[in-house]
């Protein structure tokens, strides 16, 4: 068989992207403007209907200040925070299975963070890395405000357990009062209005996915209180840099106030941002708060409109190949992500195997055999108090025995839509070969 070099997760970029970022560069707007509100815009209605075509501008009170695009979910995750008001003081529980972008936000905004471990194993059901329910609910404190649920590899967490859970805990959970400040006073009616721990969404790896809450599906974004997307060049759908924040209804304050406070916490506090400014005459703006710089431009947006169009192929595709690796790890008796099933439909994301056996030092080796025949994979992921920055602030793997036992085994094969149906067949040929002579 000739040697093939299968890249990891290479961006599937065609030539309507490029068409309309130039477009875009014609245009005069490259930073944000119409192009990102457009975004915000048609990803709302893809959250509400799961349909990429919904005509978003014949109506667009119904579509408008739903979804806020920014340069990273790293930076969504932030804002949802902030929003909601974690500052000093406040915990904030997390897996210690994910990426790390899911703890330093807490970080950011000056909360503690509270690792809880994976099942064993993860899910029964779908083997993802999923946290683990009853220590969840035992990590809840008089000073938890909120949680972050990560919906790995784009299955859709048990968000009726932990919504469950918080409601069980409501006694423990006290509003803040507002400082004075437009986002204190903000942050404080958004507490009393829910009267609980916030769920937040970690949905970096799951636009488009699915889940049945309460016995009606529900797609990601329109789960938890608070939800974030990433749109890296790695992932499903792509802007190159980019992310998105979203959120459920508050009774009693309105969605557009909501919105106007992530447009302000995104672009320095400035009342105006530059699209504003084009007015006759709008040229006067304030600062209101001393905040960040993390908006979206047009150009990375006109990327995400034609990236939208071709969005339900590519997930497609992506259930086609998951498909065939399924057949491959079912036939070697290797356990692996379940991606669709009867309560949830995945965005199909990352594909994790685990070798059954086989330690940590095996897995590198096997990882190593794989590349020299040109089959990259990787590692998702290294628990996060295995790392020096977690470290650092006192957590240690030894506590987290089932995520490290999880990671030690594990490994990630490509899925990405580049992938032809001859790639596919190469990878299994050698994942095949390589495997069998350590199962």
């Amino acid at each position: 068989m000739e040697k093939r070099s299968i890249s990891f997760s290479p961006p599937d970029i065609s030539e309507a992207e490029i068409s309309e970022v130039c477009e875009a560069l014609r245009s005069g707007w490259i930073t944000t403007g119409p192009r990102t509100k457009l975004l915000e815009r048609r990803l709302a209605a893809y959250i509400k209907t799961g349909k990429t075509d919904v005509d978003t501008e014949s109506d667009i009170d119904s579509w408008n200040n739903k979804v806020v695009c920014l340069n990273s979910a790293t930076a969504a995750e932030e804002l949802n925070l902030r929003i909601w008001g974690i500052s000093a003081g406040d915990e904030v529980i997390v897996p210690a299975y994910t990426y790390t972008a899911t703890a330093s936000a807490v970080v950011h905004c000056g909360g503690t963070i509270k690792f809880v471990d994976i099942q064993k194993d993860g899910d029964a059901n779908s083997h993802m890395p999923e946290m683990d329910y009853d220590k969840l609910e035992n990590a809840i404190t008089e000073k938890t405000k909120a949680i972050v649920a990560v919906d790995l590899a784009g299955i859709v967490c048990n968000y009726d357990r932990i919504t469950s859970i918080v409601e069980r805990k409501k006694s423990l959970f006290t509003p803040k009062e507002s400082d004075g400040t437009a986002l204190g006073d903000l942050s404080s009616r958004l507490q009393k209005s829910l009267g609980r721990i916030a769920i937040v969404a970690d949905c970096a790896h799951s636009l488009g996915a699915s889940r049945k809450i309460s016995g009606t599906w529900k797609n990601c974004g329109a789960i938890a209180d608070f939800s974030s997307f990433s749109f890296h060049a790695v992932k499903n759908f792509t802007t190159a840099e980019g992310g998105a924040a979203t959120w459920l209804p508050f009774n009693g304050v309105d969605n557009a106030e909501i919105y106007h406070m992530y447009q302000l916490l995104s672009l320095h506090g400035q009342s105006k941002d530059a699209l504003a400014k084009t007015k006759a005459g709008a040229w006067e703006y304030d600062i209101v708060g001393p905040w960040y710089k993390c908006n979206m431009t047009d150009i990375m947006a006109a990327i995400g409109l034609k990236q939208l169009d071709r969005y339900l192929d590519l997930l497609n595709r992506r259930k086609t190949i998951i498909g065939l690796y399924d057949a491959m790890c079912d036939d070697l008796g290797i356990e692996h992500l379940v991606h669709y099933s009867d309560n949830c439909i995945s965005s199909g994301h990352l594909y994790l195997v685990r070798i059954p056996g086989v330690n940590d030092e095996i897995r590198r080796e096997i990882i190593t055999r794989l590349a020299e025949q040109g089959v990259n994979t990787n590692v998702h992921y290294k628990p996060l108090p295995m790392m020096t920055a977690y470290k650092c602030m006192g957590w240690d793997i030894n506590d987290f025995s089932c995520s490290y036992e999880y990671y030690s085994n594990l490994i990630s094969l490509p899925l990405h839509t580049k992938l032809t149906d001859e790639d596919i067949s190469y990878v299994i040929s050698i994942f095949r070969d390589v495997v069998s002579k350590y199962i």
